[in-house]
């Protein structure tokens, strides 16, 4: 089995790119020990804890000695522009929740690797998603899939910043592709100009705490107030920094993957018809996606700031009922929403 045996079954498993470096410490991990330091980590306690073991791969798996970094486009074009009273959802969010997605296929192609070279899967490799604690923009950089962006994002010359990233740790030694030493943003800076929040600091730094993605998924509290106006319509998720960038204009194509092709009613939902959701109505037409992490507490709210910021006299009924809901995270954005619209609110504190 060659490497380019293991990267072409990636491939015909699914994945749109596959590339392959040597298990060694991380050359970043004083950067981002100083960045979660900084606090620009926000309430996201998951990338605050095990710090130390984003410095080596290793830790993960006893004998890990390369890795098989793989992507997986979730690009799908908007269309026509944004109507009235509908909200947005960032395009990786539309389809089937890519976690399971893509460890399916990892685990597939473990089981693949395994029956060649006569492993037992568990000794041979250990799949990750987005949720172990690697650095896999860095990984991905040198496994020679992209660099990373001014926008804080993997960039691929052919696929754009649309890549979602996963990990098959092996304890097998393989050829580590060439990799990419050297970003190519030059002198654009149209992601730092797009982001209505000054979440990008300066290039390559992002505080996630202003951050329209963080603030709409992970946010688990009240979202500030002055930070409300710049959700605009959008309520899980944000694509701005990735939507100007000139690589995803010139050379993003469609996702092919129907996993991830958007489920009727995600690319515009109406926003008055997320709020009529019950608990039971939210599972129901959210099960299997990316937005169950939001619950429907962090859905509404979201929901809410959007349609204060629509500022429609329509949406005054739903809000007005959302001030009497059990929820009172809902009832405090709701009370916005219509403060913002110039309504007089009493809003329910028990």
């Amino acid at each position: 089995m060659t490497k380019d045996q293991l990267k072409q079954r990636a491939l015909a498993l699914g994945f749109d790119v596959a590339g392959i470096c040597a298990a060694v410490p991380s050359a970043q991990a004083e950067f981002y020990a100083r960045w979660v330091e900084a606090g620009y980590a926000g309430e996201m306690s998951y990338l605050v804890r095990r710090v130390e073991e984003r410095r080596d791969p290793r830790t993960l798996l006893p004998g890990c000695r390369s890795i098989l970094v793989v992507g997986l486009n979730s690009f799908w074009p908007d269309e026509g522009p944004l109507l009235p009273g509908h909200g947005l959802i960032a395009r990786y969010a539309r389809g089937e929740d890519y976690h399971e997605v893509m460890m399916r296929r990892l685990l597939a192609l473990r089981e693949w690797l395994a029956a060649e070279t006569g492993q037992p899967p568990e000794l041979l490799g250990r799949a990750c998603v987005d949720t172990a604690p690697l650095l896999e923009r860095e990984l991905a950089m040198r496994a020679g899939l992209g660099w990373i962006g001014k926008n804080c994002c993997l960039i691929h010359p052919r696929f754009g910043s649309w890549l979602l990233l996963g990990e098959l740790l092996l304890t097998i030694e393989l050829p580590p592709d060439e990799p990419w030493t050297a970003p190519r943003c030059g002198t654009c800076t149209r992601c730092l100009d797009a982001c209505p929040t000054g979440a990008l600091l300066e290039p390559y730094l992002l505080d996630a705490r202003r951050c329209l993605a963080y603030l709409t998924i992970e946010l688990k509290g009240a979202i500030p107030e002055e930070l409300r106006p710049a959700l605009g319509r959008r309520i899980f998720g944000c694509d701005l920094c990735q939507e100007v960038c000139p690589w995803n204009l010139r050379f993003g194509q469609p996702a092919g993957d129907p996993a991830l092709q958007p489920r009727p009613g995600l690319r515009q939902p109406s926003l008055l018809e997320l709020m009529a959701l019950d608990e039971e109505g939210f599972r129901r037409r959210f099960r299997g996606s990316p937005i169950e992490r939001a619950r429907r507490r962090g859905l509404l709210r979201n929901v809410a700031v959007a349609l204060g910021n629509w500022g429609d006299p329509a949406a005054l009924p739903a809000l007005s009922k959302a001030l009497g809901d059990p929820e009172p995270l809902l009832r405090q954005h709701a009370a916005w929403a219509l403060e913002r619209m110039g309504a007089k609110v009493e809003i329910q504190t028990q």
